[in-house]
């Protein structure tokens, strides 16, 4: 089997058998294949598409490339949640003590924020003394115990995924619906999911742009999960504008915490609340939806919840006083107002920006090793449909430096006010299952 036979059967729009993806993955994978081969695969890929067979056994390959995570010890159906990233999107950290309070085990693997987007790990690290490094004992051990336990993602977790992510993003092949499902679908397997909840972004802070675009990826991961025997539940929910009010570490445990109170962002909860309902049922605990979103909201008003965070953050070494005291969480120097300049309602917030804005505070990350503030960040006091009075605040700005006009500049941009209140905007637009 030749690396250019297999280029030009691609390129000419003939699927791949199983044998031939696997060889391509595997060769690549042990330094066989050069860049510049790869490189050509992924363009026929991305012009001709794959179908959704080859798609699977691509992602198949991927897993298969490294570790394969064994959580056979941890008693009970393991339900993953995956989001394809946004502005202040800090589901996880409130699903994953709802769903574990519910007795579903959580075993999670997370990964850190690149750019506009934020990272589970960051965030909980802002919790001092928090561990996201856990021996494999300890972990299953966790998770057995409180049934819950998040860790960072194993360095040997689907390594081929990393050479072709590189590879996409320096060869403009990264929107491409096969690779980027592949993509992760190939982590969540490795990592030992037994049944899947994948939460696809759509609008200006996130990668898909439309619903038709969402549903198409969603599809896609959903018939992978399911050819692969996992249960995969796919919800299309909107990051036209950041989700919540807080964006940055310290910021969003706050708002995660406010929440599993009961008294968090209504949006935020909405979503988060959905997620965990369909969590819920995958792991078998409801037989409806209504059945398990009626439960997660009693677990968050009975407060069982909230203690179940305090047991997780104590069992990874983090301080559990925060959930009662968050003023312990890291807090930023200085707090700067950002001033609407006309009266109005607001129309629009473009996420990607105000995630930019987080960023160049020191949320975030341009590069993989820039080092995180995990106090800065900001607060939006104003969102979509909200009334505006000129010389009203729109957002509060936490940084810990006084130069504070690259940001502000990049957050009035972000904020466009109009004369009449748009509508309501749709949370959830659709789920595929």
């Amino acid at each position: 089997m030749r690396m250019v036979d297999l280029i030009h059967k691609k390129r000419v729009g003939e699927a791949l058998t199983e044998e031939e993806i696997t060889f391509i993955i595997g060769e690549y994978t042990a330094g066989h294949v050069p860049d510049y081969q790869m490189s050509a695969f992924l363009m026929a890929t991305f012009l001709n598409g794959m179908t959704d067979e080859e798609t699977s056994f691509l992602t198949l390959a991927m897993a298969g490339s490294g570790e394969m995570i064994d959580l056979s010890a941890i008693a009970g159906v393991k339900v993953d949640k995956h989001s394809t990233g946004g502005v202040g999107d800090k589901v996880s950290l409130i699903v994953a003590p709802v769903v574990a309070s519910l007795g579903i085990p959580v075993a999670k693997m997370s990964g850190r924020g690149l750019g506009h987007t934020g990272g589970t790990l960051d965030k909980l690290e802002s919790i001092p003394g928090f561990q996201i490094e856990l021996s494999k004992e300890a972990f299953i051990e966790a998770v057995n115990t409180i049934k819950i336990a998040i860790v960072g993602q194993s360095g040997n977790l689907a390594p081929a995924d990393k050479k072709i992510y590189a590879l996409r993003d320096v060869t403009a092949t990264v929107d491409s619906i096969p690779l980027i499902a592949s993509s992760i679908m190939s982590k969540k397997i490795a990592s030992g999911a037994e049944a899947i909840v994948l939460d696809v972004k759509i609008g200006s802070g996130a990668f898909m742009k439309t619903v038709e675009d969402a549903r198409v990826l969603a599809r896609t991961m959903v018939d992978i999960g399911t050819r692969l025997n996992r249960k995969t539940i796919a919800m299309i929910t909107d990051m036209d504008q950041p989700l919540g009010r807080e964006i940055g570490n310290a910021n969003e445990i706050r708002e995660s915490i406010e929440v599993l109170r009961g008294t968090g962002d209504k949006e935020l909860t909405e979503v988060a609340i959905s997620v965990a309902a369909y969590m819920a049922v995958l792991g078998k605990a409801f037989a409806t939806f209504d059945e398990a979103h009626d439960a997660v909201k009693g677990i968050i008003a009975q407060g069982q919840a909230l203690e179940t965070l305090r047991r997780f953050i104590a069992s990874q070494g983090g301080d559990a006083r925060v959930v009662d005291q968050p003023e312990l969480l890291p807090t930023a120097q200085f707090h700067y107002e950002v001033i609407a300049g006309q009266t109005g309602f607001v129309g629009e917030i473009h996420a990607e920006q105000i995630g930019i804005a987080a960023m160049v505070l020191g949320a975030g990350r341009a590069k993989k090793e820039d080092q995180i503030d995990y106090a800065v960040g900001l607060t939006l006091n104003k969102k979509i449909g909200d009334p505006v009075q000129a010389g009203e605040s729109i957002c509060t700005i936490h940084a810990n430096r006084t130069d504070v006009s690259e940001a502000q500049a990049m957050i009035l941009d972000a904020y466009k006010i109009v004369p009449s209140q748009p509508a309501p905007k749709q949370l959830i637009y659709d789920v595929i299952e």
